[in-house]
């Protein structure tokens, strides 16, 4: 047995540490002692401060996720850690292997093998991390589909958005601009290739946009997307708002642009691409896509789970202070 510590969230506002024990792993099965796990200061903070919808479920997909959103609940998706033990049937090669595993925030955890994600050898523990969030920026673009030649319109510079604004510029665009209120985050978009960055609040009369990727987690910025929009504009929404909602202004000209918004949500392919894409095809460029940019630089905090009560709060009371923070183990 293996002496574990998972992080549960209660109810709002209210994180509990507990302590058990992990049996051995079973046929197909691998233990995992985790190394780093990622905060989401977007999608946890939701569930930190009781605003996802207690009806609706949480992602199924994600192993080791229980189906609803009821309290008390582990929560978390971005986990990096090493093989430390295997149960029958599983290969000895696997032993010893670093492995990214959509799974919550805990010390050690078991899988099957063939829920794992192997990180390859030149990819260290700190960028791994990051794997989700860059997968869901690769989705993002998928969807989007951009043209040659397109403006494009980022809104939200949290790490989604940063990352997201990495991939475009490998596109042969005619103009990438970014929107955040935090300057520091701005300035981040300009060194990674982004033609010009605003503040939400102080930008009137822009050129319209072709594609706006709208990665805020505020429901509000909607409107910020729908003023950037000319005619048949395409709207991408990767925001998650859970209950947060907001007045959408569809009546002046988004009536008349026959707008397309489009959501977009990493756990499913596209049904336009699944003939050709599979997860594993998404799972390699996405892996292509983190050796182009360091985002471990965008680490701001590193604590003990331990300690997660007191990060939690920080980041409910200084968001713009939290870019990525992770635990570590």
């Amino acid at each position: 047995m293996t002496a574990v510590e998972q992080l549960w969230f209660t109810a709002p506002f209210e994180l509990e540490l507990r302590k058990t024990e992990m049996p051995i792993p079973s046929l197909g099965q691998v233990l995992v002692k985790t190394k780093f796990s990622a905060v989401s200061p977007g999608t946890e903070m939701l569930l930190y401060r009781g605003q996802i919808p207690s009806s609706m479920s949480l992602d199924t997909t994600i192993a080791g996720m229980q189906e609803q959103c009821a309290y008390p609940l582990q929560y978390g998706y971005a986990s990096v850690g090493k093989i430390i033990e295997i149960g029958s049937g599983v290969a000895e090669s696997w032993l010893g292997k670093q492995v990214f595993a959509f799974q919550p925030h805990a010390s050690h955890f078991i899988s099957y093998v063939d829920k794992l994600i192997e990180v390859p050898p030149d990819i260290p523990a700190e960028r791994a991390v990051f794997f989700a969030n860059m997968e869901t920026a690769v989705n993002l673009v998928h969807d989007g589909a951009p043209l040659v030649g397109e403006r494009i319109a980022v809104l939200g510079l949290g790490v989604i958005g940063l990352l997201l604004t990495s991939v475009l510029t490998r596109f042969p665009l005619k103009e990438i601009t970014t929107f955040d209120r935090i300057g520091a985050r701005r300035e981040w978009s300009l060194k990674l290739g982004a033609n010009s960055s605003f503040d939400p609040q102080s930008i009137r009369d822009r050129e319209k946009a072709d594609l706006i990727f709208e990665v805020s987690g505020s429901p509000e910025a909607l409107n910020l997307a729908i003023e950037l929009s000319g005619f048949t504009s395409r709207i991408v929404v990767g925001s998650w708002y859970g209950k947060k909602s907001a007045p959408v202004w569809l009546g002046g000209d988004a009536h008349r642009n026959r707008l397309r918004v489009i959501t977009s949500q990493v756990s499913t392919i596209a049904p336009e691409l699944a003939g050709r894409w599979s997860k594993e095809r998404r799972y390699q460029t996405t892996w292509d896509m983190l050796r182009h940019i360091t985002p471990e630089q965008w680490i701001t905090h590193k604590e003990l789970l331990k300690n997660a009560a007191a990060l939690y709060a920080q980041i409910d009371r200084q968001s713009e202070d939290c870019l990525q923070p992770v635990f570590t183990y």
